[in-house]
């Protein structure tokens, strides 16, 4: 018995999917989430736009508090005053070439680590990791690290704001579990068989794999070393290597005053010093705050997938 189908004229409309409704309790919770999360991003925001408008603000209107979110009496002396230091442009000079340092250096050292301890056949990879892991929790100090740092010959050289710093044990831990998560034994044993050494496979193989964990090293040693002063501050004694930030704290430190041991100073004076001091402070804060902010935008991308590959355990 044959069996008739029904087929649908061909300009017969289409049913549409059934759209399935959001509970009302997800919604309420997404809610709260946007504003949460929209309430977070004003407070980063705020602060930045804040010291963007005060730099080209007039002074007088940013201590009286007239100014609490767009430049008010625009005005380019803080930039002028900056312009007026020598100094600030050495300095920004010397951070730059400690920071491309650092972040080569760093990165090498980390990565060539943290391979090491990734691999299964390091002989003592736990007691050699426990060792890196307790430098974390324990120091020599402050001044063993002087000592160590001048016995050296590296006071008042570029190398006592690179060497010191140059491995982070937590970046090396994050960079081993990467390797071992990305690169597989298995790979290692092919290489071996195609006749590869250990560093063939890891120049020709591992490095071109691990561009995530080379972002995020790069990026961290190179914010880290730029935000450094205070190695600079005790290494350093010639004028002509501070980084930009011992330069800005000496500049602020000049500009500022003792009211106790100026009270028989000219009240104008005083003023002007004030100003002054206030105009520094924030344009010094934008002009730190650009290296980053372009830098970071071209690594953002493997940031965040190497520092959540590297932050699960294999």
């Amino acid at each position: 018995m044959a069996v008739e189908t029904a087929v649908a004229p061909p300009d017969a409309p289409t049913a549409s999917p059934r759209r399935i409704r959001e509970p009302r309790s997800d919604k309420i919770l997404h809610a709260i989430m946007l504003t949460l999360l929209c309430l977070f991003t004003l407070t980063i925001i705020y602060p930045f736009v804040y010291i963007v408008s005060a730099s080209f603000s007039d002074p007088t209107a940013v201590i009286s508090g007239e100014m609490w979110l767009w430049p008010v009496g625009f005005s380019l002396d803080a930039y002028q005053a900056v312009l007026d230091y020598p100094a600030i442009t050495r300095g920004f000079l010397n951070s730059l070439l400690y920071s491309g340092a650092a972040m080569l250096v760093g990165t090498a050292v980390t990565l060539m680590g943290g391979y090491a301890l990734s691999r299964r056949d390091l002989v003592g990879n736990g007691p050699i990791t426990m060792i890196f892991v307790l430098t974390m929790m324990f120091s020599g100090g402050m001044i063993p690290t002087y000592l160590v740092v001048k016995d050296l010959g590296m006071l008042n050289t570029i190398w006592a704001m690179i060497l010191p710093g140059a491995v982070s044990v937590w970046q090396l831990i994050v960079t081993r579990t990467f390797f071992q998560v990305t690169i597989p034994h298995e790979l290692l044993e092919c290489s071996r068989l195609d006749g590869a050494n250990d560093l063939r496979f890891f120049a020709q193989v591992v490095i071109p794999l691990s561009k995530p964990i080379i972002a995020v090293n790069l990026l961290l040693y190179g914010v880290a070393t730029w935000n450094a002063y205070f190695n600079g501050l005790i290494y350093l004694t010639d004028e002509s290597l501070y980084p930009l930030q011992l330069v800005m704290r000496n500049i602020l430190l000049e500009n500022t005053f003792d009211p106790s041991k100026m009270a028989n100073a000219d009240p104008t004076r005083i003023a002007a010093m004030q100003q002054l001091a206030d105009k520094l402070k924030y344009a010094l804060i934008i002009i730190a705050s650009v290296p980053p902010l372009i830098a970071y935008p071209f690594v953002q991308k493997h940031f965040v997938k190497g520092m959540m590959i590297g932050s699960l355990k294999g």
